[in-house]
């Protein structure tokens, strides 16, 4: 029997969940052809694959943010230049030497974003699959259709499910579609199929059958993909029944290495450099990112499906390797050739939009030599400035010092004396 079954509705996300739907089924098929039809096995080696293809997009995001590293001091300088000035002129100036720099490094101010938007509709996608398994793997999708047909099986369980007041399953099974019974039934928990199974009894032969199914299908290490190791450890803990201990260390392991993984990926970072100015303010920054982000994934592998905890540890694992190999890979390349290679990519650019593609580097060579030019005459002046006040203040003090009784100089300090000494009793 085949069903339109529930899939994601996001915009943009929904075309992206398709093709990654198409992608995890594959896999499960061809694992279920091999005899081993397990959900969790799909959702590595479909991490494995997915990572893998985006593995290139990876590699241009660390080159920009190794060209960004290099480029930080001089964004400083910049920064540093015009600290505390807000006008509209001041802050056009800023634009302008700031997009000098980028020109002369051959980058563009939104490389790092483009990445990141080309990404995220990959990642909501992906949850959208993993979350509605029966809607993009048709096996068990149609495992499930033929029992959530049947107007008894729905009348039974519609009563579980109201009986239960479980947030989850109301939720799946919420609009009570077949469609919505079948993502109800696979979501189902382990203690929830237990009690369902005890309720269901003999009405209903063909229920064992894909409780059977489905179990291996959503077993991984003896745990209910559909599970959170929060319920785990929770009914572990009051049930104490056969092997209770080793499902609650097996529970705890995925928050603890969802921390673990994601502290090695932030490890394996490179890490931005910064001038002194700067430097204690962007070291604070990644040491709270470094800390905190770890922390949330525990948090979230602790409180969320163990499928979901799956993909968050091997993708975090498999960053983890990309970026040791991409940080090797870096590390052979000098900063000149990083840099030579931006700026061919972006003169290449320049003559596709009819532009001389000498022109990039030349100009943006003069403007950041002018830029430099402008800050050390600005220093300059502010120094002079400096000089000659600190001269007149000498020059006053040593005159008012050295007045001659009854002079002009003699009677103001006189008034000065008799003002300050008014302010004091005043205070």
């Amino acid at each position: 029997m085949t069903v339109v079954l529930t899939k994601s509705s996001m915009p943009i996300v929904k075309w992206v969940a398709e093709i990654l739907g198409l992608l995890m089924n594959g896999i499960f098929y061809v694992i279920s052809a091999i005899g081993m039809p397990n959900v969790g096995l799909a959702i590595i080696i479909f991490t494995v694959i997915l990572l893998m293809a985006m593995m290139p997009m990876q590699i241009k995001q660390q080159r920009f943010s190794k060209l960004n590293t290099i480029m930080q001091p001089e964004l400083n300088r910049i920064r540093n230049k015009y600290k505390g000035k807000n006008d509209q002129v001041t802050q056009q100036k800023i634009v302008d030497e700031t997009n000098a720099v980028y020109a002369k490094y051959g980058v563009s101010p939104m490389g790092s974003c483009v990445q990141l938007l080309i990404q995220m509709p990959v990642l909501f996608a992906l949850y959208q699959v993993i979350y509605k398994i029966p809607g993009y793997i048709t096996i068990i999708g149609n495992k499930i259709a033929g029992i959530a047909a049947d107007s008894g099986f729905v009348s039974v369980f519609s009563k579980f499910v109201e009986d239960q007041n479980a947030a989850t399953l109301t939720r799946n099974f919420a609009g009570g579609e077949t469609a919505n019974i079948i993502d109800a039934v696979y979501g189902m928990t382990t203690k929830q199929w237990g009690s369902f199974l005890e309720i269901a009894g003999n009405q209903f032969p063909q229920l064992a059958d894909i409780h059977k199914y489905v179990h291996r299908a959503t077993n991984f290490l003896g745990l209910n993909i559909s599970d959170s190791p929060m319920e785990i450890v929770k009914n572990a803990w009051t049930d104490k029944e056969g092997l209770w201990v080793v499902m609650i260390i097996a529970a705890v392991l995925f928050p603890v290495l969802a921390w673990l993984t994601q502290w090695l990926t932030f490890k394996l970072m490179p890490q931005p450099q910064s001038d002194n100015n700067d430097n204690s303010t962007m070291n604070a920054t990644m040491n709270s990112m470094n800390t905190v982000m770890p922390i949330m994934s525990a948090f979230f592998c602790l409180t969320l499906p163990v499928g979901v905890g799956i993909y968050w540890i091997m993708s975090a694992v498999i960053r983890a390797i990309q970026q040791f190999v991409i940080n090797k890979r870096l590390d052979k390349e000098s900063p000149e050739d990083i840099i030579r290679a931006a700026q061919e990519k972006a003169n290449k650019k320049r003559e596709k939009q009819g532009l001389p593609p000498q022109r990039i580097t030349n100009q943006a060579h003069f403007s950041t030599r002018s830029f430099d030019a402008d800050e050390k005459a600005e220093k300059a002046r502010q120094s002079r400035s400096e000089k000659n006040a600190a001269d007149r203040a000498a020059s006053t003090a040593y005159y008012n010092k050295n007045a001659k009784p009854g002079s002009l100089a003699s009677k103001a300090n006189m008034v000065k004396a008799y003002d300050e000494k008014n302010q004091k009793k005043k205070k």
